[in-house]
């Protein structure tokens, strides 16, 4: 089957694959639009069970790259690079060195950045060889702490804001004594947790990766749950930080949260997923606009900005969620569809 004619296909300007026999590297770079910049997105390494998996992966997270930059009012494009392969146990140096000759080849179009299974070391030893990685040079971080190029403090503090104020949309409350459930305690779930733990949310968390789980229920008082009971709970919010497609007929069915506000990229299964939810009262916040911290991050590193500027464009996630909101009420439509009416007339060319 061509490309072209993949179900994850929509108007992508180039779809790259590369193979480096000597490092074991099986890689893909999609991008999927450059009419408001170059094309920036972060690389995931994870043990995808087919190319085909990966393929339908890369296509959708770059594509919704130029709607998450078009939405945060950056001038960058959108693209993914995804490389198959257990990070924990198939990385190698040298993998990561092809990846770095791997993204110079797309000559600039491009540019990488961190995503799951790839962390600050590993963009380092890309950036021996290329010109075109994002993340390694960081200057300052949101809150004043030390910066060291991981954009996932960034992605879970929008998040953590964008969540807080759909609450307060949807239910009229504060955090304090909401029940949230947390699918995926990485990077970014992780730190989302810590900042809901700090307002008083009560905390259910779920992982494939039982590591953070023991901790979270120390430190968090959460309490941890099967990843495949996650979606049933009895809670006020949902927030997806692990993969995406998850949000499902299936999931969907058996959803009881009132507001849908997480991390991860591509949640909805398909677009019709969105007005399924709408049908059910819940309020979902589109992943793409709500987890746009860490490309926030990178743009101003890269425009030697300020932390004060970095974090009020984060903290500007909550006011552009509720201009969503607001619209898709108005025109009554799911906030995926009216997101993405507003997205398209900033980066389509007419």
């Amino acid at each position: 089957m061509s490309v072209f004619d993949h179900k994850a296909y929509d108007q992508h300007e180039r779809v790259a694959f590369y193979h480096d026999a000597k490092s074991g590297l099986k890689a893909i770079i999609a991008v999927h639009n450059t009419n408001l910049g170059p094309a920036l997105g972060g690389c995931r390494m994870w043990p995808y069970a087919s190319s085909e998996e990966a393929l339908t992966d890369v296509l959708r997270l770059s594509r919704g790259m130029s709607y998450k930059s078009a939405m945060a009012n950056l001038k960058l494009g959108g693209g993914k690079s995804v490389i198959i392969g257990d990070p924990r146990k198939q990385k190698t140096d040298d993998m990561m060195r092809a990846m770095g000759d791997f993204v110079q080849s797309m000559g600039g179009c491009y540019i990488t950045a961190e995503d799951s299974g790839i962390a600050v070391r590993d963009l380092k030893l890309m950036e021996e060889g290329c010109d075109f990685i994002a993340g390694t040079q960081a200057k300052f971080r949101y809150d004043g702490g030390e910066a060291d190029g991981n954009p996932a403090p960034s992605t879970a503090y929008g998040v953590f804001v964008g969540l807080r104020r759909s609450v307060k949309h949807a239910l009229g409350s504060d955090l304090k004594g909401m029940r949230v459930a947390i699918q995926g305690l990485g990077h970014v779930g992780w730190r989302l947790a810590e900042h809901l733990h700090k307002e008083g949310a009560k905390l259910y968390v779920a992982d494939i990766y039982p590591d953070n789980l023991d901790k979270a229920a120390e430190l968090f008082g959460a309490t941890v749950v099967a990843p495949q009971d996650i979606y049933g709970l009895d809670v006020d919010v949902f927030a997806p930080c692990a993969m995406g497609a998850i949000l499902n007929d299936h999931s969907i069915e058996s959803l009881r949260a009132k507001v849908i506000a997480g991390a991860a990229n591509n949640q909805l299964a398909e677009e019709r997923h969105g007005q399924m939810l709408k049908d059910k009262g819940v309020l979902y916040a589109p992943d793409y606009v709500i987890n746009a911290g860490g490309v926030i991050d990178i743009f101003h590193q890269r425009m030697d900005s300020s932390a004060d500027a970095m974090r009020k464009h984060i903290e500007g996630i909550g006011d552009t969620l509720l201009e969503i909101y607001r619209k898709a009420n108005e025109q009554d439509l799911p906030t995926n569809i009216e997101a993405n009416n507003i997205a398209e007339q900033r980066f389509r060319k007419n």
